[in-house]
């Protein structure tokens, strides 16, 4: 525990030492570092995995411009949320109890943790299926495995913020390290890549749904009420000043942090489409993807993909239980320990992946479910950062306000023509 607070008190340090401009150049950044990485993870769960094989199986690198304008979209998105926490000193939950009824904080509490389970679901299922796909564990035992491995994630959160940090910003340089590794074997159309990314097309009503299946599992609502709880008490302005310049460097971390899940994003459709659509193969099945990037890519294509799997499944899952930690502290005060809810929430994707139900199918379903519980954290984000009283001066320009409800009827839009599509 000292050595938690020797870290934290050398960080408060450093960033008053930045505030002061007595800090330049690249090291300014490092106190303000971290926040966007830890929320990025949610960019990068295996739901993402799913939806973008099958988009680039499908339609090749046609649907590239999708990730690219949801990955701006998220930018915006954090960006409100992390600015949220530095103007107010308050996480998204705490804000709206404050400003709603307790009703409406215990109905928005309740939605928010079916989200949290959805998204459990999808972290639980990518691991075991990573585990199962490199080592040929089969899935109950390897949910098992993947149980006791987040377990040991969330130690390095009891050992404070940096060392959580430092830990997810390792597995997500794993996961980039892997995908690099991909693309690189799968030899795709750089040209092809570059006119999919700036090309906005559609083919058919499926490719609309895979743009909102996509859209889906990029907006994440546990990544929107994480954010600000990340920031809220992190580096404290004393002063508008001081909270603007805070808010710039907090902005830089997140550019990068989306720039990061943004690219690996592409790079799951690149290599799709450059492995699979090339050669006249739709594969909708991760199980399917791993075993065909063997056959025409090698097994260390496989490997990759299967370890990248691994790898962010492990990681969302322990951001996963972060967020049901701010949501529940911030609906409804209540909180309890960290390692229970951990073990409460490995209970319904226990249960679903020993009834034996297709993996990849639960995770696009998962992802229909997290579509739900996106209006419910994007609106109020944007009513509060929109309030001059809360916010100060780091409340939104008209611009960023209008830009902000352009997004979220996107979003929305979008993803109830999901939900629909899926259920009908």
């Amino acid at each position: 525990m000292a050595n938690n607070n020797s870290v934290a008190a050398t960080n408060k340090l450093s960033a008053e030492m930045v505030l002061n401009r007595k800090v330049k150049g690249f090291k300014r950044l490092l106190p303000f570092l971290g926040p966007a990485f830890i929320a990025a993870v949610a960019y990068l769960d295996p739901g993402n995995f799913a939806t973008n094989i099958t988009a680039g199986s499908k339609y090749g690198y046609m649907l590239l411009w999708v990730i690219a304008g949801s990955n701006l979209m998220a930018v915006l998105i954090q960006s409100l949320s992390a600015k949220l926490g530095i103007a107010t000193g308050q996480n998204l939950p705490e804000v709206a109890r404050d400003r709603f009824s307790k009703p409406a904080s215990f109905l928005l509490w309740i939605q928010s943790e079916l989200v949290i389970i959805a998204t459990d679901l999808a972290e639980f299922l990518g691991a075991a299926l990573g585990l199962y796909l490199l080592f040929d564990i089969p899935m109950l035992p390897a949910a098992l495995i993947t149980a006791a491995g987040s377990f040991a994630i969330l130690e390095l959160q009891r050992r404070g913020v940096r060392a959580f940090e430092a830990g997810i910003a390792a597995m997500i340089f794993i996961v980039v390290l892997a995908f690099t590794c991909q693309v690189v074997l799968a030899q795709p159309d750089m040209a092809a890549v570059a006119a999919g990314i700036v090309t906005p097309k559609f083919e058919g009503v499926d490719s609309v749904l895979l743009a909102a299946g996509i859209l889906g599992a990029t907006v994440m609502p546990h990544a929107i009420y994480l954010h600000s709880s990340l920031t809220q008490r992190r580096i404290v302005g004393r002063n508008d000043a001081e909270k603007k310049r805070i808010f710039k460097l907090e902005f830089i971390d997140i550019i990068i942090a989306m720039l990061i899940a943004g690219a690996v994003n592409m790079a799951m459709v690149i290599i799709a489409a450059a492995l699979f659509f090339k050669n006249g193969l739709v594969v909708e099945e991760l199980e399917v993807a791993y075993r065909q990037f063997g056959e025409l890519a090698g097994p260390v294509a496989s490997i990759s993909f299967g370890l990248a799997l691994l790898i962010a499944g492990l990681a969302s899952a322990s951001v996963g239980t972060m967020a049901g930690d701010v949501v529940m502290q911030g609906f409804i005060k209540r909180r309890i320990n960290l390692y229970l809810r951990r073990a409460i929430t490995t209970i319904p994707p226990l249960i679903i992946i020993a009834s034996g139900v297709n993996a990849t199918k639960a995770l696009i379903m998962s992802q229909v479910v997290l579509s739900f519980g996106i209006a419910f954290a994007l609106i109020p984000l944007i009513i509060f950062t929109s309030n001059r009283s809360l916010m100060g001066g780091l409340v939104n320009k008209k611009v960023t306000t209008i830009l902000g409800w352009i997004i979220a009827a996107i979003v929305i839009v979008l993803n109830l023509f999901l939900v629909y599509e899926s259920f009908t």
